[in-house]
């Protein structure tokens, strides 16, 4: 399970609009249908949005429940839900199983070749590979893109090898995840992340004051989210280090997003 690469770059205010129609997905978890009712369609035009529907429409990002142009019946489609909650789902890849075997990628490129060796680690940094050492990277998945990318390619094994392996000298695999990845990192943002969401604004009537307050805490939630989420292996459950907080941060963003739905839901002039 890697970073998943979304097409299709969009400008920052319509992803901060494809960010608010997340909240009306049915605990982040599915696509949904949801009416743009009133408050929020007044929500929207007041703030200025109204041309970004359109554009998330034309990139595929959302989609109407039927084909007449006046439908405020949207959807956000797999790939707009995926590209709202920052490229990567997190339940799945919790989820998903683990056969107990290490992948590695090993590599001793020379001082002529530093871009080349900037580039990998760039690479599997991006990929959500961690590092025992500076040229051994590891994942629990398998390297099948990698394989891809290599395919033709002549390789000098002096150089570059991946390798499936298993400790095979008492090494325990909660020792290679603390090895490979800096979990008390990862905890510090989500950390930072739990305290965000605790300071949504909270307003019964959300007038334009409280709306913009609303708005100010969302790009706030949005970026701890991001930051964390970028520096997360999302390992497998049966990986994942004791006090890890990813998960409680998930459950707990899922939580407060819906409470962000209904403030704006209730919006008033």
């Amino acid at each position: 399970m890697r970073f998943t690469a979304i097409p299709c770059p969009v400008q920052p205010k319509t992803e901060e609009l494809l960010y608010y129609l997340l909240w009306s997905a049915d605990q982040l978890l599915n696509p949904t249908f949801r009416n743009l009712d009133g408050s929020f369609e007044s929500w929207i035009y007041r703030n200025g949005f109204s041309r970004q529907i359109a554009q998330l429409e034309k990139q595929r990002l959302i989609e109407r429940k039927s084909s007449q142009v006046d439908s405020r019946v949207y959807r956000l489609t797999a790939v707009g839900r995926l590209r709202a909650l920052g490229g990567r789902d997190p339940a799945p890849a919790w989820a998903r199983p683990w056969d107990g075997r290490w992948r590695l990628v090993l590599f001793d490129l020379p001082t002529s070749q530093s871009t080349q060796r900037s580039r990998l680690r760039r690479y599997l940094r991006e990929r959500g590979f961690g590092f025992l050492q500076n040229s051994v990277w590891t994942t629990p998945d398998p390297l099948d893109d990698e394989i891809r990318l290599l395919r033709g390619a002549k390789i000098n094994v002096e150089s570059f090898l991946l390798l499936e392996a298993r400790p095979c000298a008492g090494e325990s695999d909660a020792e290679i995840v603390a090895g490979a990845w800096d979990f008390g990192r990862i905890n510090r943002l989500y950390s930072k992340h739990l305290k965000i969401l605790a300071e949504k604004p909270a307003s019964k009537r959300l007038d334009g004051v409280a709306a913009r307050a609303l708005r100010r805490w969302a790009g706030l939630e949005r970026a701890a989210w991001a930051a964390a989420l970028s520096s997360d292996p999302l390992l497998p459950a049966r990986l994942l280090p004791p006090g890890y907080l990813g998960q409680k941060a998930w459950r707990n963003r899922a939580k407060i997003l819906r409470e962000a739905r209904r403030d704006l839901a209730g919006f008033t002039e």
